[in-house]
């Protein structure tokens, strides 16, 4: 079991990046993923994610209108799309996938993690 993340990167405060979330040794489409991400000296956050049974979102405040998540279950990968990006979303980010979604930003709803991705932003 294994979730790859990639697609980080540095960019200017303003700029787009996508983040890929790909799964093998499970089935993607029976797990609500979500991706979190940690800032140095910060615990780690909820951004976003996406449930397996109907395709709701959930989305944090900080992020809302500028981050887009979506999957596709026949290529096992997830995507977070950044949008107008800012540098406090300077920061490692992960995926994880969970059998049975509660609450969304709760860590410890997810079984799987992926290894981590880091983005900057940074003029």
């Amino acid at each position: 079991v294994q979730l790859q993340a990639s697609g980080g990167g540095s960019v200017q405060p303003g700029g787009s990046l996508r983040l890929s979330c790909a799964a093998s040794g499970f089935s993607l489409d029976l797990y609500a993923i979500g991706w979190f991400r940690q800032a140095p000296g910060k615990g780690r956050e909820g951004v976003q994610c996406i449930d397996n049974k109907d395709g709701r979102t959930y989305v944090a405040a900080s992020v809302k209108g500028r981050f887009t998540i979506s999957r596709d279950n026949a290529k096992s990968t997830v995507y977070l799309q950044m949008n107008n990006l800012k540098p406090e979303d300077t920061a490692v980010y992960y995926c994880a996938a969970s059998r049975s979604l509660g609450i969304y930003y709760r860590e410890t709803e997810y079984v799987y993690w992926g290894q981590g991705t880091q983005v900057t932003v940074s003029s």
